[in-house]
């Protein structure tokens, strides 16, 4: 007896401990109550397969859970609640109908042993619920049942996170397959009733009953434009049905229904797979790429002359250069490099060979395409070019022999009635040989000009000596024009006698003057007043380019040099060696 007595109070010293430890576990967790519309719906907690809402509470952990409450024919909800210890939490949630009937042809399932385990028809995610096993176990006058799209199908019971049992179920027209839990499948019989169903709600229950009507998924996927360019878009569009997992081959899982623009590099066929509790549906749309690059290049002129002295380019030649492109993604024209589809360019055309000779050369231009495809296109054109580079000492050599000589006038001469008159021959000469000279020269140096400068003696008005200065120079310049020199590369100053040279000057250039003897130099001095004013009736002329100016060497023997010097202009004919003494008053 005292042992007996021993053991009982044992136990209930054990009893009183535990209850404790569960009073203290129970102190760490709370509570959550869902109530939700249709009572027959499933809760998830963190995924886990728990009960249907109308056993509404849960005693979760503290800290923030993920609920999801689904009911097939509904669609579900998805809510994020945060359990706090020892306290409840409310949740409220009523479900939405998915509108509209199922229709045949149909097969049936009877579940017999799940309890109210979830079962998962296709999947093994919550996203295919069908019910519970409550709501499919007999077959009595309230039937509750599980009506399929003929075939095969997978089914898995789940308890928490525990697979209980799961296989694949073939289930034939207007037959009802008996599954036992956990052995499998038990019996297949006729089940008539089928043949005599039109169309069914997804949902329906009632007292000791429920029938869920699982519905075939749909799937159809449409592209706005079925053939493309490469690297052009095509616009998909898709809808299905009773697919909570969709996927579309190269894009991966997509919406149920939705669109969306895709870029595309070859030919590609989408196919759209639609999974749910009542199988599976595809559908595909084929996009054909157009991977043919169309182009064109040409150049023109296809011929073009070049030349150059020295450093110098005298012809530069240019080509227009046009091309386009069509499907491609990039585009080349060598040596221009990267390029737009389409365009035009402007080139100034030079040969490859940069020593003297004569050029005679093709030069290519080359188109390159390719597209995203991996295709590619190469077109060429060309230009002749022809020409020469010659030597930059020539240049120099003819600056050199271009010698700058003034040009001497008569007294008075040209006269306003003659304006172009006054030129005598030696000096005409003079300025021939100038002009052929200056007109090589332009040549090498298009922009060069002579700069004509006319000076009258120191006889006459200012105004008249202006006026004497403006003709000599534009009898100068129209020789010359006469003779091929350009127009615009001559230009004139006129200074009437405001900048004579004086008579040490004059003595000086005397001095100087190498076509003189030393006695004819000395009959020369003898009268250089007469010389002063024969030396200031010229034209001075400058090269541009240079700054050099000509030099002012008086033709004493020339021919007619006796009618420069003669003050009052009475013909020519003599030398000047011994000049006549200064006398008159005309210029």
């Amino acid at each position: 007896m005292r042992v007996r007595a021993s053991l009982v109070r044992a136990t209930v010293l054990v009893a009183l401990a535990l209850m404790c430890v569960v009073s203290v576990v129970l102190a760490q967790e709370g509570e959550l109550r869902v109530q939700a519309v249709p009572e027959q719906a499933y809760v998830f907690v963190d995924g886990q397969a728990m009960h249907e809402a109308s056993r509404s509470t849960f005693t979760l952990s503290p800290g923030n859970h993920t609920i999801d409450i689904y009911n097939y024919g509904y669609k579900p909800t998805t809510r994020k609640v945060t359990i706090t210890a020892g306290e409840g939490t409310e949740l409220d949630v009523t479900l939405d109908p998915v509108p509209g009937t199922v229709s045949g042809p149909w097969g049936c399932m009877t579940i017999e042993g799940a309890d109210r385990d979830a079962v998962l028809l296709n999947g093994k995610t919550p996203a295919f619920f069908v019910g519970h096993g409550d709501e499919f176990n007999h077959n009595w006058w309230w039937k509750q049942e599980l009506i399929v799209p003929p075939g095969k199908h997978q089914v898995t019971i789940l308890k928490g996170n525990k697979e209980v049992w799961s296989g694949t179920v073939e289930v034939p027209a207007n037959q009802r397959v008996v599954i036992d839990i956990p052995k499998g499948v038990r019996k297949t019989v006729p089940w008539p009733r089928g043949e005599q169903l039109k169309s069914l709600p997804r949902f329906r229950a009632g007292a000791a009953s429920a029938t869920v009507a699982v519905a075939k998924p749909t799937a159809q996927i449409t592209a706005s434009m079925m053939q493309v360019n490469c690297g052009e878009t095509t616009q998909l569009k898709w809808r299905t049905t009773d697919a909570p997992v969709v996927n579309i081959s190269g894009i991966g899982q997509v919406p149920e229904s939705g669109e969306k623009s895709v870029q595309l590099s070859g030919n590609t066929t989408y196919n759209l797979t639609a999974n749910g509790p009542g199988g599976t549906a595809t559908s595909s749309v084929p996009v054909a790429v157009n991977t043919a690059i169309q182009e064109t290049l040409s150049v023109s002129p296809a011929e073009a002359r070049y030349r150059r002295i020295g450093d110098k380019v005298i012809e530069q030649p240019t080509a227009t250069l046009s091309w386009s492109a069509s499907n491609v993604s990039s585009v080349s024209v060598d040596p221009l490099g990267s390029v737009d589809a389409t365009g035009s360019r402007t080139l100034d055309l030079s040969p490859q060979k940069t020593t003297p000779g004569p050029v005679d050369e093709t030069l290519t231009y080359t188109l390159k395409a390719t597209n995203c495809s991996g295709a590619s296109e190469t077109r060429t054109a060309t230009v002749h070019l022809t020409g020469s580079i010659e030597n930059a000492a020539e240049v120099q050599r003819l600056e050199t022999r271009l010698a700058l000589h003034s040009v001497f006038f008569p007294t008075d001469q040209p006269r306003p009635e003659n304006p172009n008159a006054g030129l005598v021959a030696s000096q005409q000469k003079t300025l021939t040989t100038l002009a052929a000279d200056f007109k090589k020269y332009l040549e090498f140096k298009p922009d060069a000009h002579l700069i004509l400068s006319g000076h009258a003696d120191i006889r006459g008005g200012s105004e008249y000596n202006q006026a004497l200065s403006e003709r000599r120079v534009a009898s100068t310049k129209l020789f010359l024009v006469g003779k091929g020199v350009p127009d615009a590369s001559l230009e004139t100053r006129s200074f009437g006698s405001q900048e004579n040279l004086t008579a040490d000057q004059v003595k000086e250039l005397v001095v100087q003057n190498p076509d003189l003897s030393a006695a004819d130099r000395q009959k020369v001095l003898s009268n250089l007043a007469v010389i002063v004013l024969a030396q200031n009736r010229r034209v001075d002329v400058t090269l541009s380019t240079t700054g050099e100016k000509s030099i002012r060497q008086f033709p004493f023997n020339a021919a007619d040099s006796l009618t420069l010097l003669d003050r009052t202009n009475p013909g020519a004919g003599k030398k000047a060696a011994a000049p006549a003494k200064p006398k008159g008053k005309t210029q």
